[in-house]
């Protein structure tokens, strides 16, 4: 396809409540808006990085540079397709990336998921929790979103604040509700015995125990633990994966699309994970309703044996850029039959939260 115009909205919505890892918080979301004209079609894409580098290296403000510097200017008036890898760091890239993949489903007359290669037309959700100074606000948080049938709670924890809380969330709910928790690196080695405690929970899943690069210290850790260790931060790549894979770092991988950089790196590293057996599902920072729609399209693939992370647009966000929103219905997204992403972009919304704005054209 060839690129005619590119055009970048930086913007930033509020969040129902700030969320909180063992890293950091934000009270707003950022994004960048990518959207993509060529051939009287317009593709749209979502980079979409956690400010305050909390989670990554990568900023809002370092990939508002990166897409206006380096990846724009490499790809208008160009030829390119949704298999190109395109220059600069994942979460930059990924804007322009999946806006090409958009177009070219509209090309085809498919939904996104369906070009993806997906097999199902609704996919499971999960519900994510972040760290509370209360227990019982965390307790309340649970109870009131449950009733939207969420497939899975998981719940996040930090050294300190671990055991304790999975055993509240055992009481108030039972050990029959699919669980499990994100530590976001936050641990070391030496801390094998909190795991060890938290064993004794019934857990689905112990994600990223510990910081991305030990995938030597994760091996010996899953060595020691029954409960699967899922690796999220760690995996930033296919040569990352292939690493985890080879020490058995890993028995579950959380591939996001914003970390690795679009669904062309995503879907090779899924198809290394079927083939070596792991558990596979999609997780999110959480983006915006792009984003967002972008996670459940590529849940919707055959292997991806755990829910997504995607949650309703009003989970976390009190407005979204998206129309319609996105809605969990008994634990379930329904995925759009329309070409393309299959939802809307509000103008309007995108002028109300804009941060900076560039058009890129002839």
């Amino acid at each position: 396809m060839h690129i005619e115009s590119i055009t970048l909205t930086w913007v930033r919505v509020p969040l129902v409540e700030p969320f909180r890892i063992s890293s950091g918080a934000v009270a707003e979301k950022d994004a960048i808006v990518a959207r993509i004209e060529s051939g009287g079609l317009v593709g749209w894409g979502e980079s979409s990085p956690m400010s305050g580098s909390f989670y990554s290296s990568d900023t809002p403000e370092s990939c508002w540079r990166e897409l206006c510097d380096v990846i724009v200017p490499e790809v208008l008036h160009r030829e390119v397709s949704s298999e190109q890898e395109l220059p600069g760091k994942h979460f930059a890239s990924v804007g322009v990336e999946t806006a090409l993949w958009d177009i070219e489903a509209q090309q085809r007359g498919i939904p996104l998921h369906r070009l993806l290669g997906g097999v199902a037309d609704r996919v499971d959700a999960g519900l994510a929790v972040g760290l509370y100074d209360d227990t019982s606000q965390m307790l309340r948080t649970i109870e009131t979103h449950l009733a939207a049938g969420y497939k899975r709670v998981k719940i996040k924890i930090a050294r300190g604040s671990d055991v304790e809380l999975v055993k509240a969330v055992r009481g108030a709910f039972g050990r029959e509700l699919p669980l499990m928790v994100d530590a976001n690196g936050d641990y070391t080695l030496q801390h094998a015995g909190v795991f060890q405690r938290l064993d004794e929970f019934n857990l689905m899943m112990f994600e990223q125990p510990l910081a991305g690069g030990m995938l030597e210290e994760s091996a010996e850790l899953q060595r020691q633990v029954r409960t699967p260790i899922c690796l999220d931060e760690s995996l930033e790549d296919l040569s990352a994966l292939q690493r985890a894979i080879a020490l058995g770092s890993l028995r579950i991988a959380n591939i996001k699309i914003q970390r690795v950089g679009g669904f062309r790196n995503a879907l090779r590293m899924m198809d290394l994970g079927r083939a070596h057996g792991l558990g596979i599902w999609i997780g999110t920072m959480p983006e915006l309703g792009i984003g967002q729609a972008q996670g459940a399209a590529l849940s919707s693939l055959e292997g991806c044996t755990f829910p997504t992370d995607v949650e309703a647009s009003d989970r976390w966000f009190r407005d979204d850029i998206i129309d319609p929103w996105i809605k969990v219905e008994g634990g379930r997204i329904t995925l759009p039959s329309a070409p393309g992403l299959g939802y809307r972009v509000d103008l309007h919304k995108l002028g109300r939260y804009v941060v900076q704005e560039r058009q890129f054209t002839q």
